[in-house]
């Protein structure tokens, strides 16, 4: 499944603009704690927080993370957008919990 396909089928808000849909996802992780993702995100994932600082897209770069998905309706900071812009890292979101969200991945099959 790639991005454009979850992004579609559960309506996520896309932030960045000229923003690469056609990867493919490989799973995903959800964590809020950047040293976290660092330790355990893999290429791929897409990463599931409510993190908005542009500290994320580093770690995204880092990692070659397919794309960061904010939740709970959190709006990234412009500095976020403009940073994930550069580095052309898909930056979508959803007013969907953590909990919810993941639960319909899972149901997309997407994995961890």
């Amino acid at each position: 499944m790639n991005l454009a396909e979850i992004v579609e089928g559960l309506n996520l808000k896309i932030f960045t603009r000229r923003t690469e849909l056609a990867r493919t996802i490989s799973g995903g992780y959800v964590s809020d704690l950047l040293s976290d993702v660092m330790a355990h995100g893999q290429k791929d994932h897409l990463w599931i927080t409510l993190q908005v600082h542009p500290n994320i897209v580093a770690v995204a770069v880092l990692k070659e993370l397919a794309a960061i998905v904010l939740v709970n309706g959190r709006q990234p900071a412009p500095e976020t957008i403009e940073q994930a812009e550069q580095k052309r890292v898909p930056l979508v979101g959803t007013s969907l919990s953590a909990f919810e969200l993941v639960g319909r991945l899972y149901g997309l099959g997407i994995k961890g």
